[in-house]
C-alpha cells in the first residue's frame, strides 16, 4: 500500500506501460488525502492510450479519498464530466488550481459544474472549446473568489474542420469587473482563416501568444481590442511589414512590457517609433535581426543605439545561430 500525505506527481514517458503503472499507483492511494496531484505526459501518447475506464477508476480513488485537494493538473488525460462531479463532491471547498488543457472527454457542462461549486478556485487552464458565457458568469458570481490566472488554449489541428464560437462581450465585462487583476493568458494555434470570431470587440487578455502565422489584419485588431495587453509574442506573420500594426499596439496597449517577434518584417523606422512610444516599460524585447528592414532613416548598425536610448539600457537584436 502506498501512502502520500501531501502530494503526488507522476511523469510518464510515451510507453503505455508507464501510464498503466501510474494508474496502478493512484488506485492504491486509499488511505491518504492528497493536496496536490499532477499527471504529466512527457511524450504523447500516454494516458490517452489507456482504457478510459481504467484511468477514471484510478482517478476517482484519489478524488474520493482526498478531502483537501487544492491543486490538480491533468492535461492530456481522458478525465470526463462524471469524474469531475466526483472531484467537486469531495473537494469543492479546497480546490484552488485546476489545469486541464487537452481533455477531450470534458464538456462545457463539466467544467461549468466545477466553477459553480468550487468557489475558491483561483487558477484555471483549459481549451477554448470549454469556455462559455455561462462559465465566465459563474466565475464572476458573488460567491466566487477573484480569479488570479486564466489560461485558454485556442487550438486547431485540422484547418477548416473546427468551428469556433463567440463569447459575448457582456460576459467578459462581468468577468473582469469581478476579477480586475486577473492574468488572462491566451495561446493561439490557428490557421489564418480561423481567426474571424476573435478580436472583434474589447477583451481583457493580458498575455497573448500566436504559435502559428497570424495576419496583419488580426494584429491590427489586437491593437484595437486588447487594452490590458502586457505581453505579445508573434511566431510568424509572413512578408508584409507590420509597421502600422505595431504603432497601433503601442498607442493603445499602455501596459505592454514584453514583446517577441519571430518570422516577421518591420521597418527600422517603425520599430524605433514603437520602442519610443513604449519607452522603458518594455522590460523584455526579443526581436530577431532578420525581422528588421533597413530604410532611409536607420541601418541595422544605427538601430542598436537608437533603441537602447529609448529603452534606457543596452539592447541588441537577437542573432540567428550560425550552426
Amino acid at each position: 500500500m502506498l501512502s502520500f500525505s501531501r502530494g503526488f506527481r507522476s511523469a510518464v514517458d510515451s510507453s503505455k506501460e508507464s501510464a498503466e503503472a501510474a494508474c496502478d499507483i493512484l488506485s492504491q492511494l486509499v488511505n491518504c488525502s492528497l493536496k496536490t496531484l499532477g499527471l504529466i505526459s512527457t511524450a504523447r501518447p500516454s494516458f490517452m492510450d489507456l482504457p478510459k475506464s481504467h484511468f477514471i477508476s484510478a482517478l476517482t480513488v484519489v478524488f474520493v479519498n482526498s478531502k483537501s485537494l487544492s491543486s490538480l493538473k491533468i492535461d492530456d488525460t481522458p478525465v470526463d464530466d462524471p469524474s469531475l462531479k466526483v472531484l467537486v463532491a469531495n473537494n469543492s471547498d479546497t480546490l484552488k488550481l485546476l489545469k486541464m488543457s487537452s481533455c477531450p472527454h470534458v464538456s462545457p457542462a463539466g467544467i461549468l459544474c466545477v466553477a459553480d461549486q468550487c468557489h475558491g478556485l483561483r487558477e484555471l487552464a483549459l481549451n477554448y472549446h470549454l469556455l462559455s458565457d455561462e462559465l465566465l458568469l459563474a466565475l464572476s458570481s458573488e460567491k466566487h473568489v477573484r480569479l488570479e490566472h486564466l489560461r485558454i488554449d485556442v487550438v486547431s489541428e485540422n484547418p477548416g474542420q473546427t468551428q469556433f464560437h463567440t463569447i459575448q462581450k457582456s460576459s467578459w465585462d462581468a468577468f473582469i469587473k469581478h476579477s480586475p487583476k486577473v492574468n488572462l493568458v491566451m495561446y493561439f494555434f490557428l490557421y489564418e482563416e480561423e481567426f474571424d470570431p476573435f478580436f472583434r470587440y474589447e477583451i481583457p487578455v493580458t498575455h497573448l501568444y500566436f504559435g502559428r502565422s497570424v495576419s496583419k489584419d488580426v494584429l491590427g485588431r489586437v491593437g484595437m481590442t486588447c487594452p490590458r495587453l502586457v505581453e505579445l509574442v508573434v511566431c510568424a506573420n509572413g512578408l508584409r511589414p507590420l509597421d502600422e500594426e505595431l504603432i497601433r499596439i503601442a498607442e493603445r496597449c499602455k501596459y505592454l512590457s514584453a514583446v517577441g517577434l519571430g518570422e516577421c518584417e518591420v521597418s527600422c523606422s517603425a520599430f524605433v517609433e514603437f520602442v519610443k512610444m513604449c519607452g522603458g516599460r518594455l522590460s523584455q524585447l526579443s526581436i530577431m535581426e532578420e525581422v528588421l528592414i533597413p530604410d532611409q532613416k536607420y541601418s541595422l548598425e544605427q538601430i542598436h543605439w537608437e533603441v537602447s536610448k529609448h529603452l534606457g539600457r543596452v539592447w541588441f537584436p537577437d542573432m540567428m545561430p550560425t550552426w
